[in-house]
């Protein structure tokens, strides 16, 4: 029942938004009372921390096996980071929309976890790129933190334009983000 609350809740809040569904719109959907979704969840803004904690979570364990690849190098793992969530937008559309849309709903307090993975996640993403810097593959005169948020910008607005079913491939606008990250849009002289 937990997974069909939160399954339910992701399309509601998609939908409706997080302000414009209450927790009868949840329970009547399932056609459960709301004694079930309290055995469940304290709070709607409990059930809204646990999906954003839940997709974080997700992007952090793939992002670490992506880390861990010693077989492939800092601008392969960089365009295998930016794959990696743009596919996660596709494959988890509605789940994108509410962690990128809805996280200014959330308490103080129910913020505090999900601000220390977000964390974890762009400290990884700006380790990357350090450790490229540090080993001569990227280049050393930009700022990793900037460079990081500036991927980042690029990668999670996405969730609101990209459409999979488009002409452009999710692969192809990985490798464009990546392309424009490491070699930018200027045409060189020689």
């Amino acid at each position: 029942m937990r997974e069909k609350i939160i399954d339910t809740s992701i399309r509601l809040f998609d939908e409706k938004g997080y302000m414009g569904t209450s927790v009868q719109d949840i329970v009547d959907s399932l056609g459960v009372t709301k004694g079930t979704f309290y055995y469940y969840y304290k709070s709607k803004q409990q059930l809204l921390t646990n999906i954003h904690l839940d997709y974080i979570e997700h992007l952090i364990r793939q992002q670490e096996i992506i880390l861990n690849d010693p077989c492939k190098e800092h601008h392969s793992k960089l365009y295998d980071m930016v794959y990696m969530i743009i596919r996660n937008i596709r494959l988890n559309k509605r789940s994108a929309r509410i962690f990128f849309r809805e996280m200014r709903h959330l308490s103080e307090g129910h913020l505090k976890e999900i601000k220390r993975k977000r964390n974890i996640f762009r400290a990884n993403v700006q380790s990357l790129i350090e450790d490229g810097i540090e080993n001569g593959e990227f280049k050393d005169h930009l700022r990793p933190d900037i460079l990081t948020f500036g991927i980042l910008g690029m990668t999670n607005w996405s969730y609101y334009w990209f459409n999979p079913e488009g002409e452009v491939t999710e692969e192809e606008l990985a490798r464009t983000f990546v392309d424009i990250v490491l070699k930018g849009a200027i045409v060189q002289s020689e």
